[in-house]
């Protein structure tokens, strides 16, 4: 089936040490995803993990799922933060091609930069990946078709907030143009599958919400950001420069709060005639615990049975599934409470492969 990623368990997973899997397994699903740089990045991270004492142990002891909390991608920004950080460096090379040491470069700087390395992993990854804003419009068109009133967002876990800026974004769906017109900002997924929605999406106000919000007009939260792009993706590192120069034009609504406070409260509050709200999120369930998950459903499945036609509610999720084999678009209205699966879609919004009506 298009789109769907299998997980392999690794051959590097071994008795002797249990941490090296969780490099190893990210590097499988990266090729899977035809991202083999950063593949063989984490591969040789492996390989190496021995000349980093305190990375290997906080892999190893870490308390949970270690694959859903994206241990593997803490460790690559780290890398990129690194290397960002000495442009002349092993590494920075290596990152820019010049030379393909891997296990030489990587090695070294884990040796060097461990306790670097180990901090910057315990704070989860601040991706906010610009890219997903087009599967997010593409489900408010859907939503748009069914309710000609504009909407009000709520995104849970907006990182520094840019996808809360959807509407200042320029959109290519499979050909049809939407969005704001010459916007330097351009999210252009591959399309596949059925035909894109049609629909105009007006976006009355959007707010969102984060433990760790990024503020765009800081510098070291720049550079956070920065780090966690692909080491080898200028079209994506590029997209998301466009769209962090733009939050500094129009900076995001974001609170700092633990979401599942925050949400039931942005949902008590009265909700005016003629507006739909909509909560929205993209890769955030995977950092949250089976009680947390559960929370969250519970408080929107509540306020849903409070809509009506006049004060509808619409959520949509771009999340992994359950067995993370692959990511699916899904969208679920009131008050009648129909629950679509729109589209499986890239992880980091490169594609999205629509589903038929």
């Amino acid at each position: 089936m298009e789109g769907v990623l299998t997980i392999f368990l690794s051959p590097f997973e071994t008795a002797a040490g249990a941490e090296v899997a969780v490099l190893a397994r990210q590097a499988i699903v990266l090729r899977s995803l035809d991202q083999p740089f950063v593949a063989a990045l984490l591969e040789a991270g492996q390989r190496q993990l021995h000349r980093a004492p305190r990375t290997a142990a906080l892999i190893r002891n870490w308390p949970g799922d270690a694959a859903a909390a994206g241990l593997a991608m803490r460790f690559n920004g780290a890398l990129h933060a690194l290397a960002r950080a000495d442009e002349d460096g092993r590494l920075a090379t290596l990152l820019r091609h010049d030379h393909d040491d891997f296990d030489g470069a990587v090695g070294a700087v884990m040796a060097e930069r461990d306790e670097f390395i180990a901090a910057w992993m315990r704070d989860p990854p601040q991706t906010n990946e610009v890219a997903r804003a087009g599967a997010i419009v593409a489900a408010l068109m859907v939503v748009a078709s069914m309710v000609d009133m504009p909407f009000t967002l709520l995104e849970l876990g907006s990182s520094a907030g840019l996808n809360l800026n959807l509407a200042h974004y320029r959109y290519d769906l499979g050909g049809q143009e939407a969005g704001s017109a010459g916007s330097p900002v351009l999210v252009a997924p591959a399309w596949r599958g059925a035909a894109a929605p049609v629909g105009s999406v007006r976006i009355a106000a959007a707010r969102g919400v984060d433990l760790r919000p990024l503020d765009v007009s800081d510098a070291a939260a720049r550079e956070r950001l920065s780090s966690f792009a692909w080491t080898d993706d200028p079209f994506r590192a590029a997209l998301l420069t466009q769209a962090i120069a733009l939050a500094q034009a129009h900076p995001p609504a974001i609170d700092r709060d633990d979401l599942t406070r925050w949400l039931p409260r942005q949902l008590a509050t009265p909700q005016p005639a003629g507006l739909c709200r909509v909560v929205f999120h993209s890769m955030v369930l995977q950092y949250l615990n089976a009680q947390q998950r559960a929370a969250i459903t519970d408080h929107i499945h509540r306020a849903g049975a409070g809509a009506d036609q006049a004060r509808p509610l619409a959520w949509i999720s771009f999340e992994w599934t359950e067995c993370r084999s692959e990511v699916r678009l899904m969208l679920t209205c009131w008050p009648d409470g129909v629950r679509r699966h729109l589209a499986t879609c890239h992880p980091y919004g490169e594609w999205i492969h629509w589903r038929p009506a």
